[in-house]
């Protein structure tokens, strides 16, 4: 008889897709699930907007997460924090090291200024997508408009800060295979696209694919890390567990 004890618990796949290069695509991380963000090619950028599924005026807060954590990037060890001081997503393992909170996403307008016209009647499926309309699409899914638009995280990005102040795109920061692991200790709608970053100084309009794949984790251990990194992150995961009673 095999001892089954001897081998580790696995935590099978929910889903699994690739969110393509100039591609969109919105879901509820269930409390407890896991979302994994992998950079197939390298050099990605996957912007991302998270709310409380249930509570949708609840959504993330850049500037408190960033505050109270110190620092002006993410990585794993950080939280993603609400507007309500509660954990939307914790990273819980990330081998690119850097994730970028200051630069947003392009609209219509500057995409055109950018790369070019690239129409829909010149390229069909593969004409100029930009990040702004591609969240709006799926923001219209769960009866959110323009006014529900907030900062996002852009994974897959650094954005350093050089002498003087001056914000820096680092080019080719993310290779092929890298990963970012957030998880949800409540339940998060998040919303996201595959575009380029707005610094990319690429000149050619040429966003990369993403993977996504959520597992059912349900572990609080998983976010041993995120709780001890600092104390606003203690007490907003308490938040958190008050409000999931």
């Amino acid at each position: 008889m095999i001892d089954t004890a001897q081998f580790p618990t696995l935590n099978p796949t929910l889903h699994r897709e690739t969110i393509p290069g100039g591609g969109h695509r919105s879901l509820i991380l269930r409390a407890g699930q896991r979302l994994r963000l992998t950079d197939t090619e390298g050099c990605a950028n996957l912007t991302l907007m998270a709310l409380n599924a249930g509570q949708k005026s609840e959504r993330l807060n850049l500037p408190d997460t960033l505050k109270a954590q110190h620092t002006a990037y993410l990585t794993a060890g950080h939280c993603l924090y609400s507007d309500m001081g509660r954990v939307l997503l914790a990273i819980t393992e990330d081998t690119c090291g850097w994730h970028d909170c200051f630069g947003g996403t392009l609209n219509a307008g500057e995409v055109r200024e950018k790369y070019g016209a690239g129409t829909f009647d010149d390229l069909r499926n593969g004409f100029f997508r930009n990040g702004s309309d591609n969240l709006l699409i799926e923001m219209g899914k769960w009866d959110l408009g323009v006014q529900d638009i907030q900062m996002v995280v852009n994974f897959f990005s650094k954005v350093a800060v050089r002498d003087g102040g001056h914000l820096h795109y680092v080019p080719e920061h993310s290779k092929p295979g890298n990963h970012v692991d957030l998880y949800a200790p409540m339940d998060t709608l998040v919303v996201m696209t595959a575009v380029q970053h707005p610094m990319d100084p690429a000149p050619r309009y040429a966003p990369r694919p993403v993977d996504i794949a959520i597992d059912d984790v349900r572990d609080t251990a998983i976010t041993a890390a995120c709780r001890r990194s600092c104390a606003e992150n203690g007490r907003a995961f308490y938040n958190t567990e008050l409000f999931c009673l």
